[in-house]
């Protein structure tokens, strides 16, 4: 496991759930323009409960139209004199953002265990690649230039970069700080200003990050947070105001994000869902393969967008895989997810873990056979009321399950057996979605070939679900468009202006007669 080598007093201080944490999640729950507020105006209230208990962690104003138009409004004034510094002084202010981050690293892993269920060593495996992007960004965010071009008779053209101005962010739940991190720091350092709206189900960690910016020296109005569902995401999405949207969450909302951003002529980033192909070929190392397919299928209790939860194995190690992963997935401990030797945490709510409990229902009435797991548990002392399941493992199935052809977003692994090369390139590209995919084998020239296939716009080999900062993440089809991270994520904040720079007389032909 990551980072699960701790001493007894981290143990005793993540119990406790810190004196910090407990103030983060006090109200009010709005940053705008600098400060926490209440908000002006509101469409109700929505209740912040935490997973591992089933109890309200926050109950929260959801914000109205003169909210977002206010935190609107402070972004786009904000943004003259954020976007005229420098890149080095954004990149130094991102900078010292991720030595903030890695000084509070233990009280935001427990705050996403508190918001989101995860459990804790997971959650701190997070935190670092939040701060890896801050990291990334910061130091980069000198170099976002345009280039040159030397033109005929000594004359000379540029193309420079700018920001595009006011950034809508709306945000998920599985992941709520990464998720957050991933949009806001590349806006940052390209010069926009931002305001995000995070998951009602996950609304904390973007506060936090409010304040961790403000004390790095990011200058009031430059990023603020709104709260809300549905109804305060979709004010956002549609203000004319906003230059930009982007959007991760799922494929229905990513459609209205996008007729949203079709109706101001926006720029619009989309990340979404995912029924993603792990393939293992006979000669993969079996033990590597279910590793990785461990990976892509629990963590966060399987609430990861680019889970690899097709699983296809070849035939020749069939059994063997089958049996390796069961074996696994039953060892798996299911409990409270703030102790260290917890492997799965909470499902992020009641209604979701009945939905993930239905797909396992309906693939066993579809002739699948239930191979371990898929039953709900009950978790003693101030966890008894929390959501939680064991990791279901499939087997005997087809692609054309339901369990099999849609997003689940849960811990159900499906295990399908192939033949050939051609035979198993064409069933992981039958699927509406395109995020992620991934092949194992010890032949890197079918490696290389049977990704260079797959229409995925992520992929791993004899590995998965890692995502560095440095690397592009985004996806094909349905899945969404647009990339996160790497430099990819420079040319979503920014838009080129043109200069000629002519050196002679203008030369217009015969429209000028002397």
């Amino acid at each position: 496991m990551l980072n699960t080598r701790l001493s007894s007093i981290v143990r005793n201080y993540s119990r406790s759930m810190s004196t910090t944490v407990n103030n983060w999640i006090k109200p009010p729950y709005n940053w705008i323009n600098g400060s926490r507020c209440e908000p002006v105006d509101t469409v109700g209230l929505f209740k912040n409960l935490e997973p591992r208990t089933g109890q309200v962690l926050a109950t929260i104003p959801a914000s109205g139209k003169l909210e977002v138009d206010r935190a609107v409004k402070c972004a786009r004034a904000a943004f003259p004199s954020w976007s005229n510094l420098s890149g080095m002084e954004r990149g130094r202010i991102l900078t010292r953002a991720a030595q903030l981050l890695r000084e509070n690293t233990e009280d935001l892993a427990i705050l996403d265990v508190r918001d989101n269920g995860k459990p804790i060593w997971e959650a701190r495996a997070d935190m670092e690649t939040v701060i890896a992007c801050f990291e990334y960004y910061g130091g980069i965010a000198g170099s976002i230039v345009g280039h040159h071009v030397k033109l005929p008779s000594g004359s000379w053209g540029f193309a420079s970069r700018e920001p595009l101005g006011v950034v809508g962010g709306v945000g998920a739940w599985n992941y709520p700080l990464q998720t957050c991190s991933w949009k806001v720091a590349p806006a940052l350092a390209c010069g926009n200003t931002f305001v995000y709206k995070p998951s009602p189900l996950a609304p904390l960690a973007a506060l936090v990050l409010a304040q961790i910016l403000k004390e790095a020296g990011v200058p009031d109005g430059v990023y603020n947070v709104i709260q809300g569902e549905g109804e305060t995401g979709a004010l956002l999405s549609n203000h004319q105001d906003c230059d930009k949207l982007s959007f991760t969450g799922s494929v229905q909302t990513g459609v209205k994000i996008m007729e949203a951003g079709a109706k101001g002529i926006k720029n619009v980033t989309l990340e979404l869902g995912g029924k993603s192909p792990l393939i293992v070929f006979d000669d993969a190392n079996l033990k590597n393969a279910v590793k990785g397919a461990l990976m892509a299928n629990f963590l966060t209790q399987g609430e990861v967008c680019s889970n690899g939860t097709r699983i296809f194995v070849q035939s020749g190690i069939y059994q063997d895989f089958v049996k390796c992963f069961v074996d696994q997935a039953k060892k798996m401990k299911v409990g409270d997810p703030m102790n260290e030797d917890t492997t799965v945490g909470a499902t992020i709510s009641e209604d979701h873990a009945k939905k993930v409990l239905g797909y396992v229902s309906s693939a066993v009435s579809e002739g699948a056979k239930l191979e371990c797991g898929g039953e709900r548990v009950i978790v003693p002392g101030d966890c008894q009321d929390g959501w939680f399941l064991t990791p279901a493992v499939i087997t005997q199935c087809n692609d054309q399950m339901k369990a099999v052809k849609e997003e689940i977003f849960g811990s159900v692994a499906a295990i399908l057996k192939f033949d050939t090369e051609e035979e198993v390139i064409s069933r992981a590209n039958d699927t509406e979605f395109g995020l992620a995919g991934g092949v194992f084998t010890n032949d890197l020239t079918r490696a290389h070939r049977v990704v260079d296939k797959l229409q995925a716009g992520t992929t791993w080999i004899n590995t998965f679900n890692l995502s560095p900062a440095e690397l592009p993440f985004g996806g094909y089809k349905t899945s969404g468009i647009g990339r996160e991270n790497g430099l990819a994520a420079i040319e979503h904040y920014t838009q080129y202006k043109t200069v000629y720079v002519e050196m002679n007389d203008v030369d217009c032909g015969p429209l000028w007669q002397d």
